[in-house]
């Protein structure tokens, strides 16, 4: 597709019969105009999606995005790569598609979010190795260096401990890796769904004092969980809409390491990017996942460290345009990359304006900025998020070519 087919499906664009057509406006900087194409480009539902990507992570945007990129600029067995992976929301969407992945992040628990749901086993063979895992319901909870009585109830605790020492203590296969996934997933939630007590929703922990002054507030304690019962039934969920046929064919590559240091992929090679960096410090990624990291025996101090969490847009422009530079080496000519940023300091930065320089200046042609305009429902309500008053209310992609 070329930039001008590419304006011309955009402007013509209608997600349903009763919407209305794309508007189109110009971001000028520094004397030159870029076009800007604005409308409902993917649905604001929440639950039309693959049942695969119900795995929850801070800062995540919605399948439909990478998939309205993926289906527009590749075809099957074409390499979708995003090099800030988080819970594998592009990736995976791409599997479900027959393209080909990688995927890269700098926090080791994306990739146990993410290489499970690409290497999936069998409904059978996650059941069984349940049953051959032997979970002490006792005794395990002395020999934990944190106190987490406040999460979980003493026998819940004594068989995630027991669950997190069988993972570590042998070689993993694909079953061992899905069944880690899960248990990650199910640690601390809002529902008796998960293997803790009621607190935030499952992508935020909250700390152990926070945690304490909710069970306060909500006159609640621990009660048991089973955890072999509840993994079983989340990998039921998960795999409800999903057969290995569509993910089995796909060749997938997983990085654990800078954005701008891939030099395992080769040039010229990716047809497609699409992702979302770090937005400044918004996020503290290390902080919300400080009980995932536990459970995956993962350092948190040591991976904060790694992940861009500039204060300043200078600081951070500096470190994406590394990120791009590397873009250009691996993307394919007349390849895209899909650049999803935010609106940031309750939209007093509008990282598109510092994204574009960065992406020419690396060789890239910025073909448009497309924003996506959505109402929220009630997941952004308990965020304090209202609709039309903030950045997360859209979705706002620069999309490159390499020229």
């Amino acid at each position: 597709m070329t930039p001008k087919e590419f304006h011309r499906y955009l402007l013509n664009f209608k997600l349903h019969e009763k919407s209305s057509f794309t508007k189109k406006e110009e971001l000028v900087l520094s004397g030159k105009a870029f076009p800007v194409f604005i409308n409902e480009f993917w649905t604001a539902k929440q639950r039309q999606a693959n049942s695969l990507h119900e795995v929850s992570y801070r800062a995540c945007f919605k399948p439909q995005l990478p998939r309205f990129f993926i289906e527009l600029f590749t075809a099957e067995n074409e390499i979708v790569y995003d090099p800030f992976n988080g819970r594998g929301t592009t990736v995976i969407e791409a599997a479900l598609l027959g393209r080909n992945v990688i995927a890269n992040d700098v926090n080791p628990l994306s990739l146990i979010l993410t290489r499970p749901r690409i290497t999936i086993p069998s409904l059978k063979e996650i059941e069984k190795r349940l049953e051959e895992i032997e979970l002490e319901a006792v005794g395990n909870n002395a020999n934990n260096d944190l106190d987490l009585s406040m999460f979980f109830h003493s026998r819940t605790l004594a068989e995630i401990i027991s669950l997190k020492n069988h993972l570590n203590e042998k070689a993993e296969d694909n079953t061992d890796r899905w069944i880690r996934m899960v248990a990650t997933n199910r640690l601390t939630g809002h529902s008796n769904g998960f293997f803790s007590v009621y607190t935030l929703p499952p992508n935020q922990a909250v700390s152990a004092e926070r945690q304490k002054k909710i069970n306060k507030q909500h006159n609640q304690k621990p009660e048991y969980r089973d955890i072999k019962k509840l993994i079983l039934k989340k990998s039921k969920i998960l795999l409800s809409e999903v057969s290995n046929a569509q993910v089995k064919k796909t060749v997938a590559q997983f990085l654990n390491t800078d954005a701008s240091k891939t030099r395992s992929i080769k040039n010229n090679s990716v047809s497609l990017t699409v992702t979302s960096p770090p937005f400044l410090d918004v996020v503290q990624y290390a902080d919300d996942n400080w009980l995932r990291c536990w459970f995956n025996g993962i350092d948190m101090n040591v991976v904060s460290k790694k992940i861009t969490m500039s204060k300043t847009l200078e600081d951070w422009s500096t470190k994406m345009q590394t990120v791009f530079n590397e873009l250009y080496r691996i993307t394919k000519p007349n390849g895209i990359v899909a650049f999803e940023v935010g609106e940031v300091r309750h939209g007093k930065i509008k990282l598109e304006e510092a994204v574009i320089p960065l992406g020419i200046s690396a060789g890239f042609a910025c073909d448009a900025l497309v924003i996506n305009q959505q109402n929220f429902t009630k997941t952004a309500n308990i965020w304090g998020v209202s609709n039309n008053k903030a950045g997360t209310n859209s979705n706002r992609i620069v999309v490159f070519r390499k020229v």
